[in-house]
């Protein structure tokens, strides 16, 4: 009796390995960007950064914007949900009499740590200017954009540009 007993659980364990090798050796479902010899958090965020890229269109509006280091814009809408509604926007450099150039980090809302680095150059006196950014931490590790920064009116301004989540400079 005492071999039966521990014969019937061995036969158990032994087909459950089997079924489970033979999954393994089944073909993947969908195509993966990621090699047989990568694995672990460097696979997944391969994975996730494969695609992302396309058109950058941002509003913010700067009623908080002194013109001082320091102040701020605050995002308004935005099309990637990595730059939320609510992001602030903090300028490094004062403004000068007619235009702007200087750097910039981006503060999306709630904890983390999360920034994406940029630098702004603007004209006031045609409401036009450029906006770069390259690279960040947290979700904006490997982030770039570029964008034709635009006046709306009042103290709302545009972003209209392309941006992609890339590791390549």
């Amino acid at each position: 009796m005492t071999r039966r007993t521990f014969l019937v659980p061995a036969t158990i364990v032994a087909s459950v390995v089997l079924v489970a090798c033979e999954a393994q050796r089944s073909p993947p479902t969908a195509p993966s960007t990621v090699t047989a010899d990568e694995s672990g958090p460097q696979a997944s965020m391969k994975q996730s950064y494969a695609a992302r890229s396309g058109e950058l269109h941002v509003t913010k509006e700067c009623s908080a914007y002194t013109g001082m280091a320091g102040s701020y814009c605050t995002i308004t809408s935005s099309n990637i949900k990595q730059i939320q509604p609510g992001s602030r926007v903090v300028y490094a450099n004062a403004a000068r009499a007619t235009s702007l150039d200087t750097d910039v980090i981006l503060y999306p809302p709630g904890p983390g740590n999360n920034k994406a680095y940029g630098h702004v150059t603007l004209n006031f006196q045609t409401g036009t200017g450029t906006v770069t950014f390259s690279g960040g931490t947290g979700k904006f590790t490997h982030f770039h954009g570029t964008a034709a920064v635009s006046y709306l009116g009042g103290p709302n301004w545009a972003w209209n540009g392309t941006y992609r989540f890339s590791n390549e400079r």
